[in-house]
């Protein structure tokens, strides 16, 4: 937070006036009715009180002096449909509505849309702290939620000193994965997550100079790299299949079309269950025996996966998800920030040498 250690004296919204050189009527303006105030003059205003430590004043700063608010904000850098749609989007809210039942408190979802009004629809949240789901190194939705000075903590990444992160070690848990998957391999691929906010659906070689900004994406990327080249094997052989949304109709496109091509893959590590599926789905439609003619790994190890026999990485984000919420709530941890995972083998993979 930007506010000075040790004053207990919360900034005034004249002080702000005052250093902005602006009416305090345009400094509520700036908050409240951002329309009437032209862009240089707002951000004039916000660099004022970022300066002063002013959280400005939306409701969860007026909630907060009476005490609190009563509700927790989970903000989503996805639509909000996300939420109900994705698996382990859902495992997870399921975990931070356990703790909002058993302290009482509501839960407010905030969806990102990546205009320039999110920074705003965060300021104005009236929550007692925020729960980020995972983003990009490059969000400013981070500096937003840092900005109101409310509790907040962040789902797997981006790291930032002044912004707690809960989630597992995605690399190393990718490494592990990816040597099962990539086992008597010589055609393998990654099939990932988008790597930045654009989500450009592409297909890139291990001895690329990606710049991945999600963090998610570039550690579990990072990781089944590790695990095809210690093995001996170069770096270039390994493929990386970047899926613009994570949906198992998104997976069986694209690995339709790969196993349709000259270079069809005979291993394939996807970053999801979702992913994995739609690859099971394309190799069923192909003709192809799994894992004999192709291995298949996921993550998150759903239902889905279970009945499906996929062999795949194991965490428990409903645990991740609870963690978060008792982080943002100001309760005490009852556990490690690194939360535990471990590698599920089942009938997709091959026999391991």
């Amino acid at each position: 937070m930007n506010r000075p250690a040790g004053n207990p004296k919360r900034p005034t919204l004249r002080q702000v006036a005052s250093a902005a050189g602006v009416s305090p009527m345009t400094v509520s303006y700036t908050y409240s009715q951002p329309g009437r105030v032209s862009a240089e003059t707002a951000e004039k205003v916000r660099a004022a009180a970022r300066k002063l430590g002013y959280p400005g004043p939306h409701p969860a700063a007026r909630g907060l002096r009476r005490g609190r608010v009563g509700t927790l904000g989970v903000v989503l850098g996805e639509r909000l449909s996300y939420a109900f749609d994705d698996p382990q989007a859902a495992r997870f809210l399921a975990g931070v509505s356990d703790v909002c039942a058993a302290e009482g408190v509501g839960l407010t979802l905030v969806p990102i849309t990546g205009a320039p009004s999110d920074a705003q629809r965060v300021a104005q949240a009236a929550v007692d702290g925020f729960v980020v789901w995972t983003t990009s190194d490059d969000d400013p939705v981070l500096d937003a939620v840092a900005d109101t000075g409310l509790p907040a903590v962040v789902h797997a990444g981006p790291h930032r000193r002044d912004l707690p992160v809960v989630g597992i070690d995605d690399r190393a848990a990718a490494a592990a994965v990816g040597r099962v998957a990539f086992a008597e391999a010589r055609r393998p691929l990654v099939l990932g997550f988008p790597l930045d906010r654009s989500r450009v659906r592409q297909l890139l070689t291990g001895d690329e100079e990606l710049g991945v900004r999600f963090p998610v994406t570039r550690h579990r990327w990072e990781g089944f790299r590790d695990a095809w080249t210690h093995s001996g094997q170069r770096a270039e052989d390994l493929r990386l299949a970047v899926c613009p949304i994570n949906h198992i109709t998104e997976g069986e496109t694209f690995v339709a079309e790969l196993l349709g091509g000259t270079d069809p893959p005979d291993a394939i590590a996807a970053m999801s269950d979702e992913l994995a599926l739609g690859a099971l789905r394309a190799a069923a439609s192909a003709g192809l025996r799994v894992p004999d003619d192709v291995a298949v790994t996921g993550w998150d190890d759903s239902d889905a996966a279970t009945n499906a026999g996929l062999t795949t990485l194991a965490q428990s984000l409903r645990e991740q998800g609870a963690h978060c919420a008792r982080t943002a709530l100001g309760r005490p941890a009852t556990a490690s920030r690194r939360h535990e995972w471990r590698v599920v083998v089942r009938a997709t993979t091959r026999r391991q040498p």
